[in-house]
């Protein structure tokens, strides 16, 4: 993952706002190597990480596949029914094209790791500028550790191209330890 970010899409208001949404609804914008992994791969997540069979509570908060030209669209289109068959339900997550992307307030990027007022501050120090912390891959990837993506293992080979310092190394790798062994993966 290259970055990610968070805001609406979807719908057709310009410059949506999480208190004056229209009709757009909350999405993620993942940047991504398509060398390191494969849009079918991020589909594959995509689909473990909520029930596509359930109906959606609002526009707002819909499960959606926004794909960006044909072959996303296919790939999409395949996958769903691939879980169709899988869970043999009716499957309510949509695949639409892409729309414009607004990004979210900066209260809402990076929501784990925000909680965490330590790496916070080494990432206010390393990225002044709210925007530039937005775009950075190690806060977006420190973020997923932070939220329970990525194992130990992955985390210790890319934990020096973060640029946080050993305290901080150090507090990530027992959050990570700690969860792996709360969530049982011993």
């Amino acid at each position: 993952m290259i970055r990610t970010r968070v805001g609406y899409s979807g719908g057709t208001k310009k410059d949506p706002t999480y208190h004056s949404l229209g009709d757009h609804s909350e999405s993620i914008q993942i940047d991504y190597d398509p060398s390191l992994i494969s849009y079918e791969k991020l589909l594959e997540v995509f689909w473990s990480s909520h029930n596509p069979a359930e109906p959606p509570w609002s526009t707002q908060y819909k499960a959606a596949v926004f794909y960006h030209d044909e072959n996303q669209r296919k790939l999409a289109m395949e996958t769903r029914e691939r879980e169709a068959v899988r869970r043999n339900s009716k499957i309510m997550t949509e695949i639409l094209p892409a729309t414009d992307f607004y990004l979210a307030e900066p209260y809402h990027q990076k929501f784990r790791l925000r909680q965490d007022s330590e790496l916070m501050k080494e990432f206010h120090t390393m990225y002044p500028a709210d925007r530039d912390f937005v775009d950075s891959t190690a806060a977006a990837r420190v973020n997923g550790y932070l939220a329970g993506y990525g194992t130990l293992e992955s985390l210790q080979k890319e934990l020096d191209s973060f640029g946080l310092s050993p305290e901080a190394n150090n507090k990530l790798v027992n959050i990570v330890k700690n969860r792996r062994k709360s969530f049982g993966f011993f």
